[in-house]
């Protein structure tokens, strides 16, 4: 049957038949609209959780690093009592002679009521004339955010490693926390001299690299310097054992926070501070002249 051949609708029918039809296209908006709010409420669950995820790891690696440091802790393997690695011919690294294996900054000696001019008792924290015929020992103080440290270096060092490759001088390298308070709240200085340290105790040969390595990158004053991830990758590149757990775990801060009041109780009061046959260096002679009138007086 054709349509025109269908019986026409009433009015009534055809109220109904079109209120039927509003009603489905109603229903079937409802429904997408109540599926739509569950992926948006879905949207928004994951999204949440994505950002407590976050915050939980953000508050626990902040929590991390701002545990504090011990007062004690342990001296490394090839490290000596005073926070010095000693650096001889090839880089070879010297074996310490001091005895002690932990370090207790409550048992540091009072820091000095004025300002000296020079270190006070040198000998007391290893630094002293070298016996005839030996190598003449260098002794560094230095921190790894001192930019005249840097410059330091990098005038220098080549010519330093040359004289210990021909075993006229040992170098020895005593890193500080002086500008930690430089480093926008992250102690760069004491967690990159901490790093160093936990190089020396696990790949004591790659310590030159590591160091040369930091100074390469050298972070400016007033940042908040290089992350331990960095540090981390840094030693790794340098050919370093994995200082992953050391350095998490903060093995040696301890230590380079004794390093630090030790080297500030004897006069210490910037870097770098350099010593060469138990004479301290002062910026009023050139280093060059320096170097050569002590090497001069023990051939």
């Amino acid at each position: 049957m054709s349509p025109n051949n269908e019986p026409r609708l009433s009015k009534a029918e055809r109220t109904a038949q079109a209120r039927e039809q509003a009603r489905i296209i109603r229903d079937a908006q409802l429904k997408k609209q109540k599926r739509n709010g569950w992926l948006i409420k879905g949207g928004v669950l994951v999204a949440a959780v994505a950002i407590v995820v976050i915050i939980a790891l953000v508050v626990i690696n902040t929590q991390k690093a701002n545990t504090p440091v011990a007062d004690s802790g342990p001296v490394p393997t090839n490290m000596n009592t005073y926070g010095g690695i000693t650096l001889g011919k090839d880089g070879a690294v010297i074996a310490p002679t001091t005895t002690e294996k932990t370090v207790d900054i409550n048992n540091l000696p009072a820091a000095p009521t004025a300002a000296a001019e020079k270190v006070i008792d040198p000998e007391a924290i290893g630094i002293k004339a070298t016996g005839t015929g030996e190598p003449v020992q260098m002794v560094i103080y230095f921190d790894f955010m001192c930019p005249f440290c840097n410059q330091f270096e990098t005038s220098y060092g080549a010519q330093l490693k040359a004289l210990a490759n021909e075993e006229k001088i040992t170098v020895e390298y005593r890193a500080l926390g002086f500008l930690d308070r430089f480093s926008g709240g992250t102690n760069y200085s004491s967690r990159a001299g901490a790093a160093a340290a936990c190089v020396a105790e696990t790949t004591p040969n790659k310590y030159q690299a590591f160091l040369d390595t930091l100074f390469a990158n050298q972070p400016a004053e007033n940042s908040k310097g290089l992350d331990n991830a960095k540090l981390k990758q840094y030693a790794t590149e340098v050919g370093a054992a994995d200082i992953s757990s050391c350095v998490d775990e903060k093995t040696f801060r301890p230590y380079v926070a004794n390093t630090t009041g030790l080297a500030s109780a004897h006069g210490v009061s910037a870097t770098p501070t350099v010593f060469m046959d138990g004479e301290q260096w002062v910026s009023t002679e050139k280093f060059e002249d320096f170097s050569a009138r002590i090497l001069a007086a023990k051939k």
